[in-house]
C-alpha cells in the first residue's frame, strides 16, 4: 500500500545510501505506487535504443528510479540532509519544513 510521500517533483535531494551515495539532484518524477523517484543525474543506466523516425539509435544513458528511502531532502540553510515535517501556518496553509533548521521547504 503506498504511503504519503514527503518528496515532490522539483525538490532538491541527496542520496544517503547505495551506489550513488552523496550525489545531489532535483526530483524529475515521483512514482508513488512503487515508492520510487527519478532524480536528475542519479542512478544512471545505459539502454540500447533502436532508431525511430524521431530518435537516433545507439546506447543512451538515462536516469532509473531510485527508492524513496535512499533519498533525503537537502536543508535550504546549510545543504545537509534533513528530515521533513509538516506544520500549519497562521494563514491556514499546511507546509513542509526542515527538521534540521526549521526552515520552510514549500514556498
Amino acid at each position: 500500500m503506498p504511503v504519503k510521500l514527503k518528496i515532490k517533483k522539483g525538490d532538491q535531494v541527496i542520496v544517503i545510501a547505495g551506489r550513488d551515495k552523496g550525489a545531489r539532484g532535483e526530483v524529475l518524477k515521483v512514482l508513488p505506487k512503487e515508492n520510487r523517484a527519478i532524480v536528475k543525474g542519479v542512478n544512471m543506466v545505459k539502454r540500447h535504443q533502436k532508431a525511430t523516425q524521431t530518435a537516433e539509435g545507439g546506447i543512451v544513458s538515462k536516469e532509473a528510479p531510485i527508492h524513496i528511502s535512499n533519498l533525503a531532502h537537502v536543508d535550504p540553510k546549510d545543504g545537509k540532509p534533513t528530515r521533513v515535517g509538516f506544520k500549519v501556518l497562521e494563514d491556514g496553509r499546511k507546509v513542509r519544513y526542515s527538521k534540521r533548521s526549521g526552515e520552510v521547504i514549500d514556498v
